[in-house]
C-alpha cells in the first residue's frame, strides 16, 4: 500500500508542478513497462522553462577544450542564458573563451570547477539556461 500511496503523491506533484506523470508497472519483464516507458519517453530532454532556450541538438556528450559541434554551440547558448556579462559567440568550438566561461558558470553553480562540461555540468546549465534568473 505504501508503494501505491507514494507513486500516487509523486504524480499529483508532478501533475501539480506542471509536468507530466506517467504510472509504469515495477516488473521488468512486463510488457506494459516497456510499452509506458516507450510512450512516455519524451523526444526532447527535460527542461526547466516550458520551452527549451536552445535548440542546436538534444545529444548532451562530455565536452571540453577541442571539442566542436553543435552540442559545443547548445553549451555556448547554455551559458550566454545562465550568466551575465559578456556573450560568448555560439561558433561550435570550444576553445579557451568557452573554457573559461564554464568554469564561470561552475563556480558560481556550486559543482566541480574542471572546465569540463559533463553530465552535472550540462544538468545545471539546463536548469539555469531555462530559468527566469541568472545562475550569476
Amino acid at each position: 500500500m505504501r508503494r501505491s500511496t507514494t507513486c500516487v503523491t509523486l504524480a499529483a506533484s508532478l501533475v501539480l508542478a506542471g509536468g507530466a506523470a506517467v504510472a509504469v508497472p515495477q516488473s521488468p519483464d512486463s510488457p506494459a513497462r516497456t510499452t509506458a516507458a516507450r510512450a512516455a519517453a519524451p523526444e526532447r530532454p527535460v527542461t526547466h522553462g516550458a520551452q527549451d532556450v536552445c535548440n542546436y541538438t538534444i545529444q548532451r556528450p562530455t565536452l571540453r577544450v577541442g571539442s566542436v559541434g553543435n552540442a559545443v554551440r547548445q553549451a555556448q547558448c547554455y551559458l550566454n542564458n545562465s550568466m551575465t556579462g559578456r556573450k560568448l559567440v555560439e561558433d561550435g568550438n570550444f576553445g579557451s573563451v568557452t573554457n573559461a566561461a564554464t568554469r564561470r558558470f561552475q563556480q558560481c553553480a556550486g559543482i566541480t570547477v574542471d572546465g569540463t562540461i559533463g553530465a552535472q555540468t550540462w544538468s545545471f546549465l539546463v536548469f539555469w539556461a531555462n530559468s527566469w534568473r541568472n545562475v550569476c
